[in-house]
């Protein structure tokens, strides 16, 4: 009967798992999709909580005490971390996810009698398979999320680092790791082979992301989440825990979908990002042949009379909004050219930030309305139409070698053609690359002004001077 009920809750919370990726799918709905997700994985906590039933007073407590602490923290993190450490935090929690699942696999492969499948040293194979997959790609998750965490928060460089042989060494490394889960298999539960497993994993998991550059980070961060999702999956079914084999599938799902999404949006296929090296080719901004390239500098003054002025105007946020925090600003521009009869529409690039979805997030924080927000292939064929663009902290995402240079590194990949428009205000701290460490031919056109300077506090002017 119990068993019954407990099969019903988790069902229940699957289902509302479901609901939540429905709904998170999509600003407007975002938040009752967070709500669905928090009520499911509250449902499935107390299930796991009723069917296990621990008899003993100290384990009831290190239970209960490691909810309190981690809800603690979590509540913590979330009053504390600004939206521009965001994505370095989602990579954080990958870890996390990860090395549970190295941590679940060795207890229970030491207390396997408590998981009900087998005894030390002599467990059944079919759960050895389980727990060799999970483990391996718990590891792998930790220590790859752990590279991307370095990255994305800046104590690591974001160019790729490019050892010498990577290609071969992580083929030989993927192989020892599936003749060392085979073994582990067949030794019925061998310390030593488990162990080996995860020094092996951990080390593939460095290696893979080491060489992927800045640009390539938002499909890591989705790549790593999809990853977590099988660890907790396969990790579930060594369990026999209904509801981690379904929120593990869930989230493995949806996450290698995103990924599909974003190497799409990038035209890059999903091997070439594993292969790393995107981003490593520095350019020297301003510079050619050692000459320094005409630009237009503009005040706060010239853009805010041309974008007051003009019919219509697209704006494109990036990752330098984000660090200046300037939403709020932009759409006080915004209501302040709407207030004087512009059409004024967002253009979002899928892999503009860190992570995907990262300048959705932030215009909705600032409120934007969503159907002022427009997706890369829904608008790019209006930027010719446009009086005025303006870009603000973006930068790989607007470069037009994508479409004219065979030999940079980013080219094939969709990028919003700003250039198009009559004028282009684009605002930087300075005339540097971007993440992807090369230089963006739009600053030296001749239809681009560029309004140097913090971008909230740019905006904020040009805002200012609209009113005056």
């Amino acid at each position: 009967m119990i068993a019954n009920i407990a099969a019903l809750l988790y069902l229940v919370a699957g289902v509302l798992f479901i609901l939540a990726l429905r709904g998170l799918s999509h600003p407007e709905t975002g938040r009752k999709g967070n709500l669905y997700g928090m009520v499911g994985m509250t449902i499935a906590i107390l299930t796991s909580l009723a069917v296990s039933s621990p008899q003993h007073f100290i384990t009831w407590l290190l239970i209960l005490g490691g909810l309190g602490i981690g809800a603690v923290i979590g509540a913590v993190i979330a009053k504390k971390i600004p939206m521009t450490q965001m994505p370095e935090l989602v990579a954080a929690f990958h870890s996390l996810v990860g090395l549970a699942a190295v941590f679940v696999a060795a207890a229970a492969l030491y207390a396997p009698e408590a998981f009900g499948i087998g005894h030390p040293g002599s467990i059944a194979t079919a759960s050895l398979v389980e727990m060799g997959l999970g483990l391996a790609i718990g590891a792998i998750t930790f220590a790859g999320s752990v590279v991307a965490f370095a990255k994305l928060s800046g104590r690591m460089s974001g160019a790729p680092i490019l050892l010498p042989m990577r290609h071969a060494n992580n083929l030989a490394l993927f192989l020892l790791l599936a003749w060392l889960i085979h073994a582990f298999c067949n030794s019925g539960g061998e310390s030593m082979l488990f162990w080996a497993i995860t020094l092996v994993a951990l080390v593939f998991g460095l290696l893979i992301i080491i060489p992927i550059g800045g640009a390539d980070m938002p499909v890591v961060v989705s790549m790593l989440n999809s990853y977590s999702g099988w660890a907790a999956a396969g990790i579930g079914f060594t369990l026999g825990n209904i509801a981690l084999i379904i929120t593990g599938a869930l989230v493995g799902s949806s996450g290698a979908i995103l990924s599909y999404i974003m190497c799409k949006g990038m035209n890059r296929s999903f091997l070439s990002v594993i292969a790393g090296g995107f981003g490593g080719e520095a350019g020297s901004a301003g510079t050619v042949s050692g000459e320094q390239k005409p630009v237009k500098i503009g005040s706060a003054e010239d853009a805010a009379y041309v974008l007051k002025n003009a019919s219509k105007v697209i704006i494109v946020p990036g990752y330098g909004m984000a660090v200046a925090q300037a939403q709020h600003a932009l759409r006080e521009m915004a209501d302040a050219m709407k207030k004087a009869g512009v059409e004024v529409k967002y253009a979002i690039h899928p892999v503009a930030g860190r992570m995907p979805g990262h300048m959705n997030v932030l215009l909705a924080e600032a409120n934007v309305p969503y159907d002022e927000v427009f997706e890369l292939e829904d608008i790019n064929s209006e930027f010719s139409q446009a009086d005025a663009v303006y870009v603000i902290g973006a930068n790989d995402v607007v470069n037009p070698a994508a479409e004219d240079d065979k030999t940079s590194p980013i080219y094939g990949m969709p990028v919003l053609q700003v250039w198009k428009a009559a004028t282009v205000f684009f605002n930087k701290r300075s005339l540097a690359s971007g993440y992807a460490g090369i230089d963006n031919p739009v600053f030296y056109r001749d239809n681009t002004v560029m309004v140097l300077g913090d971008a909230k506090k740019m905006t904020d002017e040009i805002a200012k001077a609209m009113t005056h």
